[in-house]
């Protein structure tokens, strides 16, 4: 076992078209950087169109950020908990006890919810837990925060 790997874990991944969604966002912005850009450079110093340049280096790399964040985006439910992972340079493991969980909520937004995914946060008693699993299937996100929610009030009712 290491610091990032429990021994024998089989991790259920975060949904490609989280990667979609969040280029989306990343490039509608950036479009709309470029126009306030453009207006200005056409209303003060052509030099301002270097702005365009920058924000397509912005975009480029932002990408392909994006593509390794989603695709390092994983969970894992054992017996007693559930266990988060995210990151490749700064790695961030989080373990929720099913005992600690007060509440599982889904969210889902209008582009999110357009590709059939959802993002399943869960509450504890610690305000600082941030127990969150983006990129979740539609029918897995509801299924999950049934199984999370029971779970938990069973690990409650143990007490």
């Amino acid at each position: 076992m290491t610091t990032f790997e429990p021994d024998g874990a089989e991790w259920t991944y975060a949904s490609r078209k989280l990667i979609t969604a969040r280029l989306v966002t990343l490039w509608v912005t950036l479009l709309v950087l470029a126009v306030v850009a453009v207006v200005v450079g056409v209303l003060t110093s052509p030099w301002v169109f270097t702005a365009g340049v920058v924000l397509l280096l912005i975009g480029v790399w932002s990408s392909w950020v994006i593509v390794r964040q989603v695709t390092a985006h994983a969970w894992l439910e054992r017996e007693d908990d559930l266990v988060i992972k995210r990151g490749r340079m700064w790695r961030t493991v989080t373990v929720v006890p099913y005992g600690r969980m007060q509440y599982v909520e889904v969210e889902a937004g209008p582009l999110v919810r357009s590709l059939g995914i959802a993002e399943v946060q869960l509450h504890t008693a610690s305000p600082g837990s941030d127990a969150r699993i983006a990129g979740v299937p539609a029918a897995e996100a509801a299924r999950l925060r049934d199984r999370l929610a029971s779970r938990g009030e069973a690990q409650l009712a143990g007490l």
